[in-house]
């Protein structure tokens, strides 16, 4: 989702709820392969929350589940807020990828634990921690063969 700092409080209530660039034609292909899940930081939104936000661009029925950091009671990028994922929905580390924009957060978060990670960025330099490094979410499809 875009994060427009000009609103505050939970995105759901937001003027203004957008996809990034690419989610809207890519989430639907995605999902009928994979479990996808929503993690986040929201501080503002526990996890009912968030997915009211994702109803309004109609992105919802895409996902296998929405967690924040409020029903983990950790944050990214502390291990446990990514082994709370892990836990809350029976996945395995092996099984899973972390797909995310924040390199420190996301991406280095997930390391910790061992899942494998997808950095979506055009930032340059070296990002060890990324198995993949992609420039667009529409990029996922081909990357995870899909």
């Amino acid at each position: 989702m875009v994060d427009y700092p000009q609103y505050k409080g939970s995105m759901a209530f937001w003027e203004t709820v957008s996809p990034m660039p690419d989610v809207l034609e890519t989430v639907p292909i995605l999902s009928e392969k994979y479990k996808c899940i929503v993690a986040s930081n929201a501080g503002d939104s526990d996890a009912e929350l968030m997915k009211k936000a994702f109803e309004r661009i109609v992105l919802d029925k895409y996902f296998f589940g929405f967690i924040t950091s409020k029903e983990l009671n950790a944050n990214k990028p502390s291990p446990a807020f990514f082994q709370g994922i892990i836990d809350q929905f029976s996945l395995s580390v092996e099984e899973s990828v972390m797909i995310g924009n924040d390199y420190e957060r996301d991406i280095k978060g997930a390391k910790s634990i061992g899942l494998k990670t997808i950095l979506i960025t055009t930032e340059e330099g070296n990002l060890p921690d990324a198995d993949y490094k992609i420039s667009s979410f529409g990029e996922l499809l081909g990357l995870l063969h899909c």
